[in-house]
């Protein structure tokens, strides 16, 4: 198993889709939110993967089929 924090951006259509609730039962993956910003216009979450590699991967990439951006976290504001 490994962990990949991940920064989330969603667009204002998606906002109200539960996207991380689907990503956990769609792939083997345990989701963390580390931290979240949600508004009208955009959504940014801090999101947490624990899974094997190739799990882990076809969730980002379906994320970014949905129409959400996902960069890396290149440093760890909240530790835990």
């Amino acid at each position: 198993m490994e962990k990949t924090r991940l920064w989330l951006m969603y667009p204002a259509k998606l906002i109200t889709r539960p996207i991380i609730h689907e990503l956990g039962h769609k792939f083997a993956v345990t989701t963390s939110i580390r931290q979240a910003s949600v508004n009208e216009e955009v959504g940014i979450v801090s999101l947490e993967l624990s899974g094997e590699r190739g799990e882990t991967k076809r969730a980002i990439a379906w994320l970014e089929e949905l129409g959400v951006k996902v960069e890396p976290v290149e440093i760890n504001t909240i530790e835990g």
